[in-house]
């Protein structure tokens, strides 16, 4: 189930972020980042020591990035000359099954929810206009990539991020799809574990940076 989940999390994700369709290798999938601090990403969906190797081996970019459904501990040992695992950045792949809730955006606040180019977008402002809360998803098929979820610090405690992530689902849900699925920070998780979803494995992150 986990190497089905990180496929569909990674044909999510590149269409959340405007990203070209992942390129496929023997041992994963690679996708283009285009940002200084993260060049690409290789995503392994089903990882062992040669799989990592094999996939590392391939590098020769400073700041490509290697991410794989699996703890820190092990992929660490695992990694060549020039590799780091950057703790910092590891998160975890968490998904759940999707139903409707209707939510309704706290007292003095209102929100907005759009579609451009296959990627739902919710905003949720205060009173005077200013962001508070966002969210954006993109549906493959039976699956919805839930991405970019965040909280304006002035704004949390407020129930605003249940409230995204409920909006999303219930636009996945009207679109047709069923599971919902992300990549959590250990920040969020506990959010995410608090409206049902569940962690199905580590995401370990890992730098080349020689």
């Amino acid at each position: 189930m986990v190497p089905d989940l990180v496929r569909m999390w990674v044909a999510g994700w590149v269409v959340s972020r405007g990203r070209p369709r992942a390129v496929q290798h023997p041992w994963g999938l690679y996708v283009d980042v285009g940002r200084p601090e993260q060049v690409g990403r290789h995503v392994l969906p089903d990882p062992d020591e040669s799989a990592v190797r094999a996939a590392a081996a391939s590098v020769t970019v400073p700041y490509t990035w290697l991410k794989a459904p699996v703890e820190t501990e092990t992929v660490e040992q695992w990694l060549p000359a020039g590799w780091v695992a950057d703790r910092g950045a590891a998160g975890h792949l968490m998904a759940t099954d999707l139903r409707a809730t209707h939510p309704v955006p706290p007292e003095d606040y209102r929100a907005t929810v759009e579609t451009t180019d296959g990627v739902t977008h919710v905003e949720v402002r205060d009173a005077h206009g200013g962001l508070a809360a966002q969210g954006q998803m993109a549906v493959i098929g039976p699956a919805t990539v839930v991405d970019q979820v965040q909280t304006e610090k002035a704004h949390q405690r407020r129930g605003l991020g249940g409230f995204v992530m409920r909006t999303l689902a219930d636009h996945a849900v009207s679109e047709g799809a069923t599971l919902g699925i992300l990549g959590a920070t250990d920040e969020g998780r506990a959010l995410y574990e608090s409206l049902g979803w569940q962690r199905h494995a580590a995401l370990a992150a890992c730098i080349y940076r020689p």
